[in-house]
């Protein structure tokens, strides 16, 4: 990346599941000092706000899957936003939960199909997200949004994806909570999936690495999807997702370094924050010290914190 302009675009979804509280993340990044810390790394930053969500029918309390029709406004209102947001620089969207991704995701892949460059999806998450709104059992759409990106049916009532990512330029890193369903699924595509066994035998830098060689091969554009989830709940309590045996705070540095190193990132979500389950910010600040270091500050520039 070679442009310095970092644009934040808020995104308060709190539809894609069940647990409230996501739609006060982009005011805690905000509070978390991410603006200024971009800042001191020589950015143009510019806060473009929140986005809202299209006009849409009410979701009758109890229905499933949950939320559904103010979940397929916010994909509507954040395709808009993330496609004209790519032509302005770098743009970090604040979650807000998951499902805020298949609208993200899907503005990017329409602005990389008009630069004819192909787009690459990388996915720090503990799971898939590879549920349908037919598959869910939960009725949580913030566990569709890679389905939906990538073209699959049984998103009745969304938008149609116009560009889909082909499933071999996305890559899941951190994976430890996938039901059989989703196992089947995605074991049927080419998705390149990393879970933490995987992590444990191999490091985190070598299918990263590999994944990385491929977006250069091809100059793809890069877009990072980064789940509080994927990191430790011991490091990242702030989320109603938690699942043990998640990334260290090393590791998750080392993925934010390699991916500022690469050049190649374009876009990025910091996700599924919920402020009410956090201990005095500190997973909104690690969040924003991992977008700060995949913008370009290194592990020796860290502040020391006191909680």
């Amino acid at each position: 990346m070679t442009d310095r302009s970092c644009l934040l675009v808020g995104a308060p979804v709190d539809s894609g599941k069940q647990r409230r509280g996501c739609l006060m993340g982009p005011d805690a990044y905000r509070t978390a000092g991410l603006s200024e810390s971009l800042t001191d790394l020589g950015y143009d930053v510019r806060d473009l706000g929140n986005v809202a969500p299209t006009t849409h029918a009410d979701d009758p309390a109890g229905t499933m899957p949950h939320k559904l029709n103010e979940t397929i406004a916010w994909t509507e209102s954040l395709t808009k936003a993330a496609e004209a947001a790519m032509s302005q620089g770098l743009p970090i969207f604040l979650g807000g939960d998951h499902s805020l991704a298949a609208g993200t995701v899907s503005g990017v892949a329409n602005y990389a199909a008009r630069q004819d460059r192909p787009l690459f999806v990388l996915w720090l998450d503990a799971h898939t997200d590879f549920h349908t709104p037919q598959t869910t059992d939960s009725g949580n759409l913030h566990g569709t949004p890679v389905a939906y990106f990538s073209g699959l049916d049984g998103f009745d009532g969304f938008p149609p994806v116009q560009n889909p990512v082909p499933q071999e330029n996305i890559c899941m890193i951190g994976l430890r909570s996938v039901d059989a369903a989703e196992r089947r699924a995605i074991q049927a595509t080419d998705i390149r999936t990393h879970d933490m066994r995987d992590i444990d035998e191999n490091g985190i830098a070598r299918p990263l690495a590999a994944f990385l060689k491929d977006v250069a091969a091809q100059n793809g554009l890069l877009h990072a999807s980064l789940d509080v989830d994927f990191l430790d709940p011991s490091v990242a309590p702030a989320v109603g997702t938690t699942v043990p045996g998640g990334a260290t705070v090393r590791e998750a540095h080392l993925v934010m370094e390699m991916l500022h190193d690469s050049g190649l990132l374009s876009s990025m979500d910091l996700v599924e924050l919920n402020p009410f389950l956090d201990e005095r910010g500190r997973t909104a600040n690690l969040m924003v010290d991992l977008a700060a270091s995949a913008l370009g500050r290194r592990v020796f520039d860290r502040p020391t914190r006191s909680f």
